[in-house]
């Protein structure tokens, strides 16, 4: 589920089916086996189109990582069609905007017109992946952003190295244990061959997602979709084995170290299971009840009453193959990490032991109920959800009825869960440490 804006919790005693707005939407293939989804909304009148393609970081030969994040900007280069540096400009000059994404799992495409310029966001989506144009001089343009945006994200970024501590810890086999972004060494290394092979292998109409959402006649865009679409060759079936992880049955004890950051933190990473298990869903709201807001379990106890922590958080980060759920804490004053850790652990072995009061449980889902109803708030936002919702987990239907998962679940599967997966003795604990003159 997709967190944004919460309303008010009143919307669970009246029930959000009165408020929450279905998402409307069709969904097909051109015979190059790109799916299409259609949503139609004519509201207002602006209009998102994106191409979400199956590619990530888990996708890369290991000895040349990050690619797929250099495709994220490699693909902006220009094509047949569009002149180097033009992209951008064209976007702007039509009152559009637009940007790209990656993960370890894909990469994601999108523009944002007014929605007269349709058929420019289609010609610009088709040229990408018809006609991209991948030589040596925007090969190594790329480059030097790729290593700038490194040296300002990660290298000099205080705790910019801890997720990927935390997964070189967590993963030994799957090619999650990598970055997203990769190693500088690898790019430096690859040759144009190379680049132009993966650009093969995986921008193609049949490893991809179209989504329109927003303003525009059906008939129209399947035209237009079909013009620009249908004769984009397709590619070679791509089959997919990753190496498998053993279980964790005793703690991982590591240690990290930045040069950026004068306050330690500690960090507690399980790793859980990939995005189609329901027990994924069942962590996020694990997670939430723990660490989410003022009023979460941790934040109380250990920043606002005992005072041990200047900030406590959680991340789920929840993966097609495997996910991880990271705790972390950074302390107040004299504050030992190890007190830190047992500390979390302690509201941790509560869940393990305890079912969560009736009230947390109302609150839980007054919470879930809440964001089901935002995240489909935002035309772009309703174009992403649709493209993952089909690309990842398999069913576009879930962007209506996942909250029926949340609602589901209850307090006994959450106790059951985090029995589970939440152990001492299937856990990362990572002491990120400040440091001085720290070797890259």
């Amino acid at each position: 589920m997709k967190m944004k804006l919460l309303l008010v919790s009143a919307i669970f005693l009246y029930g959000f089916t009165g408020l929450a707005q279905e998402v409307a939407y069709e969904e097909y293939n051109l015979e190059n086996d790109l799916h299409v989804i259609l949503h139609q909304d004519n509201t207002a009148p602006i209009i998102s189109i994106s191409v979400f393609y199956h590619v990530g970081s888990k996708d890369e030969d290991p000895q040349r990582t990050g690619f797929a994040h250099f495709f994220e900007h490699l693909l902006f280069e220009g094509t047949e069609n569009i002149e180097k540096g033009e992209w951008d400009k064209i976007v702007s000059a039509n009152g559009g905007s637009g940007n790209a994404t990656t993960n370890e799992d894909r990469t994601y495409y999108y523009e944002v017109f007014p929605s007269n310029n349709l058929e420019l966001g289609l010609w610009l989506e088709s040229e990408r992946m018809l006609h991209p144009v991948i030589n040596q001089k925007g090969v190594d343009t790329q480059n030097e952003v790729v290593k700038e945006e490194k040296r300002l994200r990660v290298d000099n970024s205080p705790y910019g190295k801890f997720i990927e501590n935390i997964k070189k810890n967590l993963f030994q086999s799957h090619p999650y244990k990598e970055t997203v972004i990769g190693k500088m060494a690898d790019l430096d290394a690859a040759t144009l061959d190379e680049f132009k092979a993966f650009q093969k292998k995986f921008y193609s109409p049949n490893n991809a997602v179209l989504v329109i959402a927003g303003d525009f006649e059906t008939e129209n865009a399947k035209k237009l979709i079909s013009d620009y679409f249908k004769d984009i060759p397709k590619g070679a079936k791509i089959t997919r084995s990753f190496p498998k992880e053993n279980p964790i049955t005793t703690e991982i004890n590591a240690k990290a170290y930045d040069s950026n950051i004068q306050i330690p933190a500690s960090m507690i990473a399980y790793r859980t299971p990939g995005l189609k298990n329901r027990d994924s869903q069942v962590l996020e709201m694990i997670s939430t009840y723990l660490s989410d807001g003022p009023s979460s379990k941790l934040y109380k106890k250990m920043v606002d009453e005992e005072k041990q922590a200047l900030q406590i958080g959680a991340i789920p980060v929840t993966l097609e193959d495997y996910g991880m759920y990271i705790v972390f804490a950074l302390p107040v004053g004299e504050t030992s990490l190890s007190t830190l850790n047992t500390s979390i652990e302690t509201e941790v072995e509560k869940l393990r032991n305890d079912l969560i009061s009736e009230n947390d449980y109302q609150k839980l889902q007054n919470k879930f109920e809440n964001q089901f109803v935002n995240s489909n708030s935002s035309i772009e936002g309703i174009a992403e959800s649709l493209a993952e919702y089909y690309a990842l987990y398999g069913d576009t239907s879930l962007i209506n009825k996942e909250i029926e998962v949340y609602r589901s679940i209850t307090r006994e599967e959450i106790k059951e869960v985090a029995n589970k997966y939440l152990k001492p003795n299937q856990r990362l604990v990572l002491e990120y440490l400040p440091e001085q003159n720290t070797a890259n």
